[in-house]
């Protein structure tokens, strides 16, 4: 039994617009610009709380945590993979991404890891925004990065 649809062209292209705006966000660290890719009523889960609820506590427990002590952060979009619902207003994307952490000496280490987010729109046509995100390290990956930007 099949529950999706095969996305189309441009939910394929709204999927990585999402990711592509979240890279750049989260390199320039404006938490402010990113506020209207991400829903409100977010649920996330991230690396120093489990579960998160509202876009708020997100900013505050994880983008803050994170975006001014790394650089580079990119999801490489060209790889961006989407679940989408048959009504195409619920998409599920995934990603893998780069990014430049760095230890408490200040030497770089490649950080890397996956993404998946729940997307959600109000009508076919619209931006995606994220009513989900889990980003993950990979294996080996330190969870803490030491850099002081922004």
């Amino acid at each position: 039994m099949n529950l999706r649809t095969t996305p189309t062209p441009d939910d394929i292209k709204a999927t990585r617009a999402w990711f592509d705006a979240l890279s750049k966000f989260c390199q320039a660290i404006d938490y402010e610009g990113a506020r209207a890719i991400f829903a409100d009523d977010l649920i996330a889960f991230g690396t120093f709380t489990d579960f998160m609820h509202g876009q708020r506590l997100t900013e505050e427990k994880q983008w803050r945590n994170v975006w001014g002590t790394i650089r580079n952060f990119q999801v490489k979009t060209d790889t961006v993979e989407a679940i989408v619902s048959a009504d195409r207003l619920t998409a599920i994307g995934m990603g893998v991404w780069t990014s430049d952490g760095f230890h408490p000496n200040g030497d770089p280490f490649d950080r890397g890891g996956r993404a998946t987010v729940g997307l959600g729109r109000l009508k076919i046509g619209d931006p995606f925004i994220a009513t989900h995100t889990h980003l993950s390290l990979n294996r080996g990956t330190p969870e803490r990065s030491y850099g002081k930007f922004g």
